[in-house]
C-alpha cells in the first residue's frame, strides 16, 4: 500500500487492436486512460484480415465500421474444404459477411477513435515489470530515452500479445500445446491472375494455401507444408510461398512483388485466468489458436468490448470491483470454445489421406446444405451466436446478442446500434410513459429509446441492453406495476453505483 496519487485510472499495455479499442472504451466514459506500446511507430504489417459480423456489430455500436466496410472487401459466402460453401447472408444483422481488410488498417480506425477520446498515447514505451497491493498497481516503464519511471494505477490491462509481459508479471501460466503447426508463411503479393472466389483455400494433407484479397491490388498468401518445417527466424522466401500454393491450389496465380514475408507457428493456449488482483489480461495476452477461421483479432476486439464499460463502470464507482470477475466468467469460456473450434478447423483441413479428404468433402457439402446447421456454423465463426449466462431465472434473452431493433428515432437515434454509441445502457420500451420518470441515481448511465411500432408488438415491452450490445436484463410481465418494480430492481443491479456506506455498516 503507498500514499502515491495514480497517474492514471487505468494503464493499457499493449496498442494492437485490442488495447486501441479497450482504451477508446474507457476513455469514452471519462476514464483517464493511458496506452503504452513499446514499438516507436505505428505498424505497417498485418497477420490479422478478417473482421467478423459480431465484431463489426460491435464497432457499429460506437460509430467506426462503416469506415472499416467502405474500405474493405465483403465476403458473403466461405469455400470450405475445397468444395462446400458456407453461406453467410442468413446471418441476421447488417453485416451478413466476413470483412476482408489489412490489419493496420483496423488499426488507423481505431487509433483515430482511441486520440479522438482522448486516450494519452505513449509509443516507445516498455513494460519492465508491475508489482501491486490491495489498493493498486505499480508499474515500471522504460521510455523511449531508456529512462525507467515508476507509474502507479489502479488497474493495469495487459493487451500486449502472445509473449506478454503482464501475463508473465503476475505469474500466470499459459496452458496448452506448443507448435500444433509450424513454419506457416505469410505474404502480401500481387497477382497476375487473380483467382474468381474473393476467398480462395485448399489443403492437400501434406499442406494448405488461402488466398484474401486486400482489394487494393494486393493479397494476402498463407501457406503451409508438411515435409518443410523451419523455425520462426528462417528467412522466408516468394518461390516456396509460389511452390506451396501450387500444390495446394493447382496454380500460383502469377503471384509477383511479395511487399512482406514472415514466418510463424501456431500454438494453442490460453490463461487459467484473466483476472489476477488488479490485473486484467485480453486477446492474444490471454489467448492464442490456429489462424483458421480468422477468429483471433475478433476474439481479442471483443474481449475489449466486454471489459471496457465494466472496468469504466468500477473505476468511476458506479459498480462494486467484483462486477470485474464477469469479465473472466464471460469470455473465458468463449476463448475455450474459440481454441477448440480452430483447432478441429485445422485437423479436418490437413487430413493426410485421400479416402479421408473425399469424406471430408461429401460431408461438407451434406451438411451445409441443411439450413439450421449453415445457421448453427456461421453464427459460431461470426459470433452472433455467442451468449452469456444470465441466472437459473432471468428472461430466455439474457445474456443473449440484442438484435439491432428498428427505433422510433425519438431519442435521435434508428436503431438499437446507434443509440449504443454513447456508450451507456440503453432501455427499450414499447410504451416511454412507462419509463418518464427514471430515477435520477440512474439517468446518467442509461438512455430510454421507443422500440419502432413495426416491431414493438414482437419483442418484449422493456429490455434492458448492456454498453456492449448483450441483454441484461428483459421482461414479458404484462402487469404494468409489477413491470415497474421489476425494473427498478433491474436498474439498480446494473446502473445504480453501490451503496458503500451500506456496506461499510452492514
Amino acid at each position: 500500500m503507498t500514499d502515491k496519487a495514480p497517474d492514471t485510472d487505468v494503464l493499457v499495455v499493449g496498442a494492437g487492436p485490442t488495447g486501441l479499442l479497450l482504451a477508446a472504451e474507457l476513455a469514452q466514459t471519462g476514464v483517464a486512460t493511458t496506452l503504452v506500446e513499446r514499438r516507436h511507430t505505428e505498424s505497417n504489417l498485418t497477420r490479422a484480415f478478417a473482421i467478423h459480423a459480431r465484431t463489426l456489430e460491435a464497432l457499429d455500436a460506437r460509430g467506426t465500421a462503416d469506415e472499416l466496410v467502405a474500405g474493405g472487401v465483403t465476403v458473403d459466402s466461405i469455400r470450405i474444404f475445397g468444395a462446400a460453401d458456407l453461406n453467410l447472408t442468413r446471418l441476421p444483422t447488417r453485416f451478413p459477411f466476413v470483412l476482408v481488410t489489412p490489419q493496420y488498417e483496423t488499426e488507423r480506425v481505431l487509433r483515430k477513435r482511441a486520440e479522438a477520446v482522448g486516450v494519452r498515447m505513449r509509443w516507445g514505451t516498455e513494460l519492465v515489470s508491475l508489482r501491486q497491493d490491495a489498493d493498486g498497481v505499480e508499474a515500471e516503464l522504460r521510455g523511449p530515452d531508456g529512462t525507467v519511471r515508476t507509474e502507479r494505477t489502479p488497474y493495469l490491462v495487459g493487451a500486449d500479445g502472445v509473449h506478454s509481459t503482464v501475463r508473465r508479471a503476475v505469474g500466470l501460466p499459459f496452458i496448452g500445446r506448443s507448435s500444433v503447426m509450424s513454419s506457416l508463411v505469410l505474404a502480401d503479393v500481387q497477382l497476375a491472375e487473380p483467382p474468381t472466389d474473393v476467398l480462395t483455400v485448399n489443403g492437400t494433407g501434406d499442406g494448405f494455401a488461402f488466398i484474401a484479397p486486400f482489394g487494393d491490388g494486393w493479397y494476402r498468401v498463407i501457406t503451409w507444408y508438411r515435409h518443410r518445417q523451419l523455425p520462426d527466424d528462417a528467412p522466408a522466401t516468394l518461390e516456396e510461398v509460389r511452390e506451396d500454393t501450387r500444390r495446394a491450389l493447382g496454380t500460383d496465380y502469377g503471384m509477383h512483388d511479395a511487399r512482406w514475408l514472415s514466418r510463424f507457428h501456431n500454438d494453442e493456449r490460453q490463461a487459467p485466468h484473466y483476472r489476477q488482483g488488479r490485473v486484467l489480461l485480453a486477446g492474444d495476452a490471454a489467448h492464442t489458436h490456429s489462424p483458421a477461421g480468422g477468429q483471433g483479432m475478433n476474439t481479442g476486439l471483443q474481449d475489449a468490448f466486454n471489459l471496457g464499460w465494466k472496468l469504466a463502470a468500477v473505476v468511476r464507482g458506479r459498480a462494486d470491483d467484483a462486477l470485474l470477475d464477469s469479465y473472466e466468467a464471460e469470455r473465458h469460456p468463449v476463448g475455450q470454445a474459440v481454441i477448440r473450434r480452430t483447432g478441429t478447423l485445422v485437423r479436418v483441413v490437413l487430413l493426410r489421406t485421400p479416402p479421408l479428404r473425399a469424406v471430408r468433402g461429401l460431408v461438407g457439402r451434406t451438411v451445409l446444405h441443411a439450413g439450421p446447421v449453415v445457421d448453427k456454423v456461421a453464427g459460431a465463426l461470426s459470433g452472433i451466436a455467442i451468449r452469456y449466462e444470465a441466472g437459473p431465472h432471468a428472461h430466455p434473452s439474457a445474456g443473449a446478442r440484442a438484435p439491432d431493433l428498428p427505433l422510433s428515432g425519438a431519442g435521435g437515434a434508428n436503431r438499437l446500434y446507434e443509440a449504443l454509441r454513447t456508450g451507456r445502457f440503453v432501455l427499450l420500451t414499447a410504451d416511454p410513459s412507462e419509463t418518464a420518470a427514471l430515477d435520477g441515481r440512474v439517468a446518467d448511465a442509461v438512455d430510454v429509446h421507443a422500440v419502432a411500432d413495426s416491431r414493438a408488438a414482437a419483442v418484449p415491452p422493456l429490455i434492458l441492453v448492456r454498453p456492449d450490445g448483450y441483454v441484461a436484463w428483459a421482461t414479458d410481465e404484462p402487469d404494468r406495476d409489477h413491470r415497474r418494480r421489476d425494473l427498478t430492481a433491474a436498474l439498480d443491479h446494473w446502473c445504480t453505483a453501490p451503496d458503500r456506506d451500506a456496506a461499510r455498516s452492514g
